[in-house]
């Protein structure tokens, strides 16, 4: 598999699961337990304007090649906005998506983990 000719929808999907897996396991590992806390928590990470609030804080961080990847997803044009976020705060979320999704084909767990704690300023 070639990972530069997948579509950055595909790649936006997996993104999607990966950073959903990191939020699930940062917040079980601060505790939550119910799954009406863990729910109300993971919206603070996961919706549109949190994800590009975390890519600003991300994009000084990121290699030559994954700018370009982070790009290649910011950029993909969309109908499909939600209410509740701006045109580029949506297309900064889908470059975050499209980032770690390619990371996790990657096999760069490690980064992930490094970019994941560094967006949302985990110690």
């Amino acid at each position: 598999m070639n990972i530069n000719e997948i579509s950055t929808d595909a790649l936006a999907y997996l993104g999607d699961s990966v950073i959903e897996l990191k939020v699930r396991e940062h917040l079980v590992s601060l505790g939550y337990s119910s799954s009406r806390h863990l729910n109300s928590e993971s919206l603070k990470y996961v919706k549109a304007s949190a994800q590009s609030k975390a890519m600003r804080n991300i994009i000084p961080l990121l290699s030559d090649a994954e700018t370009l990847v982070y790009k290649r997803g910011r950029n993909k044009q969309t109908a499909n906005i939600p209410k509740s976020a701006t045109v580029s705060e949506y297309r900064s979320a889908t470059g975050m998506e499209v980032l770690f999704g390619y990371l996790y084909l990657c096999g760069l767990n490690s980064r992930i983990d490094t970019l994941f704690r560094a967006g949302y300023g985990i110690e």
